[in-house]
């Protein structure tokens, strides 16, 4: 569903003319928000059983370590984004940019986000808009960290590679839609070390309820995924099951990444495997 009259036009943003004449696509939002981007992974509040039901996007703590507290917003129609225009939604979300010139910081994954194409930023915040309002106080994040005063320069457009099962669109997806590549890639001073000599070799630790998980290493290394047939990696991407029918833990996001399309899995793995070998980092 496209929306001719929705456009990110050159808007004045606190000095920042963000330039994009991207028609929205619906479906196209709702796929990346509920599928491979998994926004619900950190803004839909968690039970016992999984995300909440009736509070899709609400809202909820994050990661709480000694460098911060971390909350994901409400990012519904009920929260402070309703009074936001969409091209200043668009500049949170691509660049941690909120309206007031104040930096959201991590674990928002703004390295790849920098990445998104202009039309699917126009999708995701289309699709944002229509989503049913959730009223939910979240408190705002805390952190002992310096922040810096922003992620890069001012990112003015950005053309998506064209969709197919290619090593450029895997890269794409598995970069700025699903920002895998940043999980998985090893944690440095500054942040993921996702150039060349690092990137994709894992050893990030997620610390949570379930108790401690380490990214694995994506690469076509012997330590990566060189002993894993396509159709392996397919279930553990998309089911959290390994070869030998012992789960995966999260936070992989594997419940959203489930709901790629056949062509866009095919896409990620295709890339992962041109990705250079490198050992466990």
């Amino acid at each position: 569903m496209k929306l001719k009259a929705f456009a990110l036009s050159v808007a004045s943003l606190g000095g920042l003319a963000v330039a994009a004449t991207a028609e929205p696509d619906l479906a196209r939002g709702e796929y990346l928000v509920r599928g491979p981007a998994g926004c619900g992974n950190c803004h839909t509040p968690l039970g016992p059983d999984g995300p909440v039901q009736g509070m899709e996007l609400a809202g909820r703590l994050v990661d709480k370590n000694p460098g911060f507290t971390a909350y994901a917003p409400n990012i519904t129609p009920a929260s402070r984004i309703a009074g936001w225009s969409d091209a200043e939604l668009a500049r949170a979300i691509r660049e941690g940019l909120r309206p007031d010139g104040s930096l959201i910081g991590p674990p928002m994954p703004f390295a790849m986000y920098r990445g998104l194409g202009d039309e699917d930023l126009a999708s995701i915040v289309a699709f944002l808009r229509t989503l049913a309002p959730v009223e939910n106080e979240v408190p705002p994040s805390e952190y002992n960290i310096p922040l810096p005063p922003a992620y890069g320069p001012p990112v003015e457009t950005v053309t998506a590679p064209p969709q197919g099962v290619t090593v450029e669109y895997g890269a794409y997806l598995a970069g700025p839609v699903a920002h895998c590549m940043e999980c998985h890639s090893p944690m440095g001073p500054q942040g993921p070390m996702t150039d060349p000599e690092h990137l994709g070799q894992g050893g990030f630790e997620f610390h949570g309820p379930w108790g401690t998980s380490v990214a694995a290493n994506l690469t076509s290394h012997e330590n990566g995924l060189a002993g894993y047939s396509d159709e392996a990696l397919k279930a553990m991407i998309t089911q959290g099951q390994r070869p030998d029918g012992s789960p995966m833990l999260p936070p992989m996001p594997y419940g959203y990444l489930a709901g790629m399309t056949p062509e866009d899995l095919d896409a990620v793995i295709l890339y992962l495997r041109s990705l250079p070998p490198l050992p466990d980092a």
